[in-house]
């Protein structure tokens, strides 16, 4: 089992691009997740003795759920991270990054017009993630495929992904 993982900071566009991907991929050979929708809560995690196991266990559900299909994993899942600490489970064979990154402008922007139930309620909550976006941009060498989505809009950034897919499975 192959995993694709499309990472970038909140507002960087996974979850929209996530939901086109599962339309242009065969289902039959491609699970689409999305950290959100695999039935766990980060809140249950964050500030705990155990918030360390929040991306080993989303892996893990994921795992159950595609059922033997390669999986493309929307999250905000770090790399370094991820190869330094997550326990992954032993079907997943292979595993690359793509990371999405539009301007800070834009992460500000989207982040910005959400709903004020989605916890980006002032600048100061936002910040975070406007510096993890510019981490993306400082390490964007360390990425398999580096999309700056800034202008681009969604369709064509997950036609991007889609072919990436394809060649690296």
């Amino acid at each position: 089992m192959k995993l694709t993982v499309i990472t970038g900071t909140c507002g960087a566009g996974k979850s929209t691009v996530r939901d086109i991907l599962s339309q242009l991929l065969d289902g039959s050979r491609f699970a689409c997740f999305d950290t959100d929708g695999l039935g766990l809560n980060w809140w249950d995690y964050a500030g705990t003795d155990h918030e360390q196991d929040y991306s080993s266990d989303c892996l893990k559900r994921a795992v159950q759920l595609a059922g033997g299909r390669d999986i493309v994993f929307a999250s905000c899942l770090n790399p370094l991270d991820y190869f330094r600490s997550t326990d992954l489970p032993q079907e997943i064979e292979a595993t690359v990054f793509a990371a999405l990154c539009p301007s800070d402008e834009a992460i500000w922007e989207r982040l910005r017009a959400r709903p004020a139930e989605r916890g980006f309620t002032s600048d100061e909550k936002i910040l975070p993630h406007a510096e993890y976006n510019k981490w993306f941009r400082k390490n964007r060498g360390k990425f398999a495929l580096f999309i700056d989505n800034t202008d681009q809009p969604p369709e064509q950034t997950a036609e991007l992904l889609a072919e990436f897919i394809l060649s690296h499975t």
